[in-house]
């Protein structure tokens, strides 16, 4: 397909949310790091964005800014929040929706509410958002729910310890790209501690497309599947803008780091941060 044709599947992309479109985590797997993540942002290239960073307006959060809507992606802040979103993907809900899907991780990153609390608070309000999969929690839990697909009636899930992958399906959806990811990531677990940036961007980081018989066993046939099927996306128009790799260590450290890149899916700007929790 060209790239012109993923206009020809999101129709109203200059308001349509796209937010980050692969996660891979380990949640109190490894020893001594509750939380070890890599992610990629995949978006079109004309939404404008800033890199991550301490929010002037919210000097406890560390977070990108989507500039035409206002929330973000992912974040994390100094009291140990943490949150991130990933669009449910459905060529059949193509309209925009009444609210911003970068509302739900900003709303817990500059909140009070428990995860628990916020989830159930957002079980009925989420039909003002087009699909989505939020992840959020702290050191302590994480907690997952969707508003799309199988799990559109359910309870939000507190996730028990291991290894997942959200890409645009449900959590833990086998496609190649989430599969090869937890894999690649327990690797990264069995030979390096403390976790290493580069290792992690890797475990998100190959271009790669995966092979029709592969995506054909998960019903993805279509050529905007095959095209979306890579971990690390680059088409002209709509690709990964970003990859992001970060842990909380069990002393209170964080450490984040998130490297940017243009439309030839070349580097250009990294930004890395680390620093303690606050009491």
């Amino acid at each position: 397909m060209h790239p012109q044709g993923i206009h020809n599947c999101f129709p109203h992309s200059r308001r349509l949310d796209t937010p980050m479109c692969l996660l891979i985590f380990a949640h109190r797997v490894a020893d001594g790091y509750p939380l070890v993540l890599a992610a990629n942002r995949d978006e079109f290239y004309n939404r404008p964005t800033a890199p991550a960073q301490f929010w002037p307006d919210h000097p406890e959060l560390l977070a990108g800014r989507d500039l035409e809507q206002g929330g973000t992606w992912m974040g994390v802040t100094r009291g140990g929040r943490f949150a991130a979103i990933t669009n449910y993907r459905d060529p059949a809900r193509t309209a925009p929706a009444p609210r911003s899907r970068g509302e739900l991780p900003l709303g817990f990153l500059t909140g009070n509410n428990t995860p628990a609390a916020y989830m159930a608070q957002l079980r009925t309000d989420a039909g003002h958002y087009a699909g989505f999969n939020l992840l959020l929690g702290d050191a302590g839990e994480l907690w997952y729910f969707t508003n799309s697909g199988r799990g559109a009636d359910q309870e939000p899930t507190c996730l028990e310890p291991g290894i997942y992958g959200l890409s645009n399906d449900q959590l833990d959806t086998p496609w190649p790209k989430v599969d090869a990811g937890k894999r690649k990531l327990q690797a990264v677990l069995d030979s390096a501690s403390p976790p290493d940036h580069d290792a992690l961007g890797q475990v998100v980081g190959d271009r790669q497309q995966a092979s029709p018989r592969a995506l054909a066993r998960q019903g993805l046939e279509g050529e905007m599947d095959q095209l979306l099927s890579a971990q690390f996306i680059v088409t002209g128009l709509y690709g990964t803008r970003s990859t992001t790799s970060l842990w909380l260590d069990a002393r209170g450290g964080v450490d984040w780091r998130e490297v940017s890149f243009n439309d030839r899916g070349e580097l250009n700007g990294t930004q890395q941060v680390a620093f303690r929790l606050s009491d």
